[in-house]
Parts: structure tokens; C-alpha cells; sequence
């Protein structure tokens, strides 16, 4: 079963991102298997009971590492459903298989269940904060690296956010796809900030598909952005609301003790390199 987009109409708001409250930095960051060889990064398709979406970033922490999907890829209702703050989830503890892993990872945290479970308030945060992060299992954690594939980077986690025009890059492995590596990596442009900086609004020529649901996008500096939410039907059909990274991992760290960290890629950003679906 493909994991479909939230939908949702979003006027076009822009504005500048707020002062954020990054994760912890002491950590230093585990030993990444190289780019070449590593079966477990950005970009892999993940599948919560079934729902296929696709990863975007790895993180980590002092002991463990993880990898990033939507929390709306183990939401339990349909994709009306957009409101993280009232929308159902499957339990902290789910087992996710990851593309590339030998065992199934474990669902350790979900922002609809922790803005639930905080009686979070703001609308912006329940329609925006859409991130989760599945644990990998110690044995899978010398199988990854963080490049994202085609692109490299992430070089930075970004935190001014998007301007109107700017260029946004991602990596979608929908298995409508049909596995063709080509059509996997896409540019787009943003259509500016939304929702006081907790999403950004970008299109591409071809829209994020179901399956897609929750994969990378970079910066025009090849710094991480955000994760693929939404299918919008404003201010311009076909295209997708990304929910802003560095919002998303700021509530995380700031509401749970897991501390995670996004982990750099190994490899340069190199954002010349033209896909098919590049505008």
C-alpha cells in the first residue's frame, strides 16, 4: 500500500523563520559506511504496516542512529486526515522495515503523538510539525550513510528557510516508480514560506506521488530543508507543503530526551546535475 499525501489548500504566506532551538552538538557523529557500498540512506523506501513512503534524512545520537520519515506515514486514518494534533497514529514501538536494513527498524518517535499528548495549541505545529523517526537496529548502523542520493549534501541543517523562486532539490523512491533511478531525484522551486516558517510551499514539474511521503528536500545550498507532507491544491494545483526541518527536529529534541542530531553527508552537494521531472 502506497502512503498517500495529506491534502490540504494553504494560501501562500511568506515569512521569515523563527529563532530556533537546535539539537545538542556533542555527539560526535558514528563512523558512515561509504556512499558507494551503504544500503541504508536518504532516499530508501520505508513500510509501516504496510504504507510504503520514502526516508529522507539519517540522524543520531550519542548511542543510537535513525532515520527520518513523515509521522503521517503511520497515521491509522485516511489522507484527509491533516491535523497532527487530532490525527490517529500507530504506537511508539512499531516495527518499519527500512530499505537496506536486515531487520525491521522500531518507530521511537511520531510529532502527532507527541503534540497529542502535550495538548499542543498551535495551529501552525498541528498542521505543519509532520516528522518521525524510526531507530535502526545496531546491526544496520554500519550499513548507512547520510549523502542523499544523486544531490549529496545534506551540508547544514537549514533554518532561514526558503525565499519566493528559490531552488529547492529532493529525492522521491515512490515504488510507483517502477524502480527507475532517473526519475528519483527532482528540482523545483519554492513558492515561499507558509504557516508562520513551519512549512515551505514548492513545485516541481512532476509532484511528489504517493509514496514519496516524507522524502528530503535541500536547500539551494545543499542544506536540509524539510520533509515532502503534502499534496496542495493552493496557491498552485500539483504543487507539494514541506514541512520545515529544523522546526520539526527543535520540537523533538525539545519535548523528548532522545537528542538527535542530523548527520552531514560524506559526499559534496552537487546541485548542477539535471534530473528528468527538473525544472
Amino acid at each position: 500500500m502506497l502512503k498517500t499525501f495529506r491534502v490540504v489548500v494553504i494560501a501562500c504566506v511568506f515569512v521569515a523563520a523563527a529563532s530556533l532551538g537546535l539539537a545538542p552538538t556533542s555527539d560526535a557523529a558514528p563512523t558512515w559506511a561509504p556512499a558507494a557500498t551503504a544500503t541504508i540512506r536518504p532516499g530508501v523506501q520505508t513500510l509501516t504496516h504496510g504504507a510504503q513512503c520514502t526516508a529522507n534524512f539519517v540522524f543520531h545520537d550519542a548511542n543510537n542512529v535513525y532515520i527520518g520519515q513523515a509521522a503521517h506515514c503511520s497515521g491509522t486514518g485516511g489522507s484527509t486526515e491533516t491535523d497532527g494534533c487530532t490525527s490517529g497514529s500507530l504506537p511508539i514501538g512499531t516495527p518499519v522495515t527500512v530499505g537496506g536494513a536486515s531487520q525491521p527498524g522500531t518507530l521511537v518517535y511520531n510529532s502527532w503523538i507527541t503534540m497529542q499528548a502535550r495538548n499542543e495549541t498551535d495551529p501552525d505545529a498541528c498542521a505543519f510539525n509532520d516528522f518521525a523517526l524510526v531507530r535502526l537496529a545496531p546491526a544496520d548502523a554500519a550499513k548507512v550513510n547520510p549523502t542523499v542520493p544523486h544531490w549529496g549534501g545534506p551540508v547544514a541543517l537549514g533554518t532561514a528557510g526558503t525565499a519566493l523562486g528559490n531552488r529547492v532539490y529532493s529525492y522521491g523512491n515512490s515504488s510507483l516508480r517502477q524502480g527507475i533511478a532517473a526519475l528519483s531525484p527532482k528540482t523545483g522551486i519554492s513558492l515561499g514560506d507558509a504557516g508562520n516558517g513551519w512549512s515551505h510551499n514548492v513545485f516541481t514539474v512532476t509532484p511528489g506521488v504517493p509514496g514519496d511521503s516524507g522524502s528530503a528536500f535541500l536547500d539551494p545550498s545543499g542544506r536540509a530543508l524539510g520533509v515532502l507532507s503534502t499534496l496542495q491544491l493552493a496557491p498552485l494545483v500539483g504543487a507539494n507543503g514541506v514541512g520545515n526541518l529544523a522546526k520539526e527536529l527543535a520540537y523533538l529534541n525539545s519535548h523528548t530526551s532522545i537528542g538527535a542530531q542530523l548527520a552531514l553527508g560524506t559526499e559534496p552537494f552537487t546541485p548542477n546535475k539535471l534530473p528528468l521531472g527538473g525544472v
